[in-house]
């Protein structure tokens, strides 16, 4: 069997999202740098079976450096060095800690550098503002000024003041605030362990990102190996294979929408998916539908997009029930007309 010190680290964390399962991993997949997420949804396609074994020693192995990653920014070096030597002996305590090494050095928020500048904002603006000022005097001016030009004016000038008066800040205080926002940041990690990685499981995680990501990776995805892209699209649900529903089950899920959510869906639908949606409503209802999307006039493709991907959430749920059947989707053959 492989052993984990073979491995790259990014066969280990494409290890890690298919162990988490898509729902963890797409949460974490949205913090990560457009180019990581590119390499890392690359191997998670080229994941091969992974024994359980290999999966559970990968899965161990991020604990633990998870775990001396906190006794550092708790009480430091020597501390972590101590509590992990009691734990897990001075030989693997040691090993753990030069894996860290570089993370012991990194550049302080080095974790909100890989946010968007709408992602700081929002879970900075509550924070105090002495709070704001460390983090945004530890950003690039360039990130650093969009976040601040979106706080409110009395917050700008009380952050902007004390940025101008900050000289060094002790070193526990920045790791101190770094903990807490960091922790804000953490994602929910499942305990069970589920199947390896593969197309599949790289569809599942593309099915749960927004659509700027879905379609950045593929397009990505694309580029490097069209076979595989072509392959990942084809075991994905997006809104226009609504078409593939079946009538019945397009009737089902019209159950669980809200009639906004539906007119703002249908606003940028092909003729193909509105037909397919109003020849299984009553007349009455279609109408009202058709009404809703000329009176409110022109609206944002990202609201679009975001009722598009919840209609799309709640027909993913219901084939997973067993509710809906999508044609040319799974075991087709077995669906009997």
């Amino acid at each position: 069997m492989v052993d984990p010190s073979e491995l790259s680290g990014k066969q280990k964390a494409a290890i890690l999202m298919v162990t988490l399962g898509s729902e963890a991993s797409a949460r974490i997949m949205k913090h990560l740098d457009p180019e990581l997420l590119e390499e890392l949804t690359f191997e998670i396609a080229s994941l091969g079976s992974v024994p359980p074994e290999l999966k559970r020693k990968v899965v161990e192995e991020f604990h633990q450096m998870a775990q001396a990653k906190d006794f550092i920014s708790f009480g430091g070096v020597d501390y972590a060095r101590e509590t992990l030597n009691k734990a897990l002996g001075a030989d693997k305590a040691g090993e753990i800690l030069t894996k860290l090494e570089s993370a012991i050095k990194e550049t302080p928020f080095e974790f909100v550098r890989k946010a968007d500048p709408g992602q700081i904002l929002n879970f900075i603006q509550d924070e105090h503002p002495q709070t704001i000022a460390l983090v945004l005097a530890h950003l690039t001016p360039s990130v650093s000024s969009m976040v601040l030009a979106a706080l409110p004016e009395d917050l700008q000038i009380d952050v902007v003041h004390r940025i101008s008066n900050m000289e060094q800040t002790a070193p526990d205080i920045v790791r101190d605030v770094e903990a807490v926002l960091e922790r804000k940041l953490a994602s929910v990690i499942r305990p069970e362990m589920t199947k390896v990685g593969g197309v599949k499981n790289v569809a599942e995680l593309l099915n749960r990102v927004d659509r700027a990501t879905e379609k950045n990776i593929l397009s990505k995805l694309g580029e490097r190996d069209p076979e595989l892209a072509n392959e990942v699209r084809s075991l994905m649900f997006v809104f226009d294979d609504i078409v593939m529903v079946t009538d019945a089950g397009i009737q089902r899920t019209l159950k669980e929408i809200e009639n906004r959510d539906l007119s703002l869906a249908l606003k940028a639908a092909n003729e193909d998916v509105k037909n397919k949606v109003f020849r299984n409503m009553s007349s009455r209802a279609a109408e009202m539908i058709k009404e809703d999307m000329e009176y409110m006039g022109p609206v944002r493709l990202r609201d679009v997009e975001a009722a598009q991907m919840r209609i799309v959430e709640v027909i993913r749920r219901l084939e997973d029930a067993g509710e809906i059947v999508i044609v040319g989707r799974g075991d087709e053959d077995q669906v009997v007309v």
